[in-house]
């Protein structure tokens, strides 16, 4: 690792232990000109192998966090903090102002994006106000969930696939009725799983979408991306500008697709650098390098030429010797 003083910028990632946030650090680390900063709440993780120092962070919800974490911004001189967590998200965004006051540059999309895909009911009701045909018809009332079955519930505050269950008969809800509105959702079932698609786009500070991939993908059991081929974004391409003009996103955006019945159904929008950033990056997509270059250094962005081809996550071993036994 080099030191502080041999690099342009210095780049503070959350969740650094997690798979968004080393995904982000790999991506950073190709440019070659960042000081890289890994904040986890784990003393043993990989964030070690990724980032020029490690820190250990309280708890997002505990009362210091805010304060520990400017802190370190004035430390270290951050010139950039990214979320790799939705906790940090949700809370970065409370903290907007705050953090801004310190000096760095918060990779934040704008609040009220934010704000909407923080509670899916909220997204929703905001795609049916819009009218957007690619919505999954969605309800907080048991009787109004006028489609056929099987449905799917799901949190209205939750990431990755953690408490969405498949209902394939009204009994199987009995257990989760008290929940349904004020917690849970229940949506109509679309598509198949083999055509499921994740698409990231980065937009200017005017939402103009600069740049686009899109990947064929196979979800893991934890809800991240496993198994991805890199497919043709031209036919999400009017979809996406269609959300765009509706939610005004800014900066990286990741928006998730399943076809149905011949057209796009959209499952949900994260308004951050998702799961798969590292396999786009090593198909020529590197979102984390065009966040720097078009926030920090100024530079336009412009749609970067695409590779073709598949990629699959596997488990990977990182040793760590006692100093005094090597």
């Amino acid at each position: 690792m080099q030191s502080k003083e041999d690099k342009k910028y210095t780049i503070l990632v959350s969740g650094a232990s997690g798979i968004v946030g080393y995904g982000i650090l790999k991506s950073l680390r190709e440019r070659g000109d960042c000081f890289l900063i890994g904040t986890t709440i784990y003393p043993v993780s990989p964030a070690n192998c990724f980032s020029d120092i490690v820190k250990i962070v309280p708890k997002t919800d505990d009362p210091g966090y805010i304060d520990f974490l400017k802190s370190l911004i004035r430390e270290y001189s951050v010139d950039m903090i990214i979320p790799a967590i939705e906790a940090d998200m949700k809370s970065w965004n409370i903290n907007r102002e705050a953090l801004e006051k310190t000096g760095t540059f918060v990779m934040l999309n704008t609040p009220s994006l934010v704000n909407r895909c923080l509670d899916k009911w909220l997204f929703y009701s905001r795609l049916e106000e819009a009218g957007y045909e690619g919505r999954i018809r969605t309800v907080i009332e048991r009787e109004k969930a006028e489609f056929d079955l099987p449905w799917i519930i799901k949190p209205r505050c939750g990431f990755g696939a953690r408490g969405v269950e498949l209902i394939n008969s009204p009994e199987q809800l009995q257990d989760h009725e008290e929940r349904i509105g004020s917690e849970l959702m229940i949506q109509e079932y679309v598509g198949t799983s083999e055509e499921e698609y994740t698409v990231s786009a980065f937009f200017d500070r005017d939402s103009g979408m600069k740049a686009v991939m899109a990947m064929r993908r196979k979800l893991a059991k934890a809800g991240f991306t496993e198994m991805a081929e890199v497919v043709d974004a031209g036919e999400f391409l009017n979809a996406i500008r269609e959300l765009a003009g509706i939610f005004k996103p800014v900066g990286p955006t990741n928006f998730q697709f399943r076809k149905h019945n011949g057209g796009l159904k959209l499952l949900e929008i994260n308004p951050r650098i998702s799961s798969s950033t590292s396999l786009r990056t090593k198909f020529g997509y590197n979102e984390c390098s065009m966040t720097v270059d078009y926030f920090l250094d100024h530079i336009e962005i412009t749609q970067p030429e695409i590779r073709k081809g598949s990629a699959i996550r596997y488990t990977e071993d990182f040793i760590f010797y006692d100093s005094d036994n090597i």
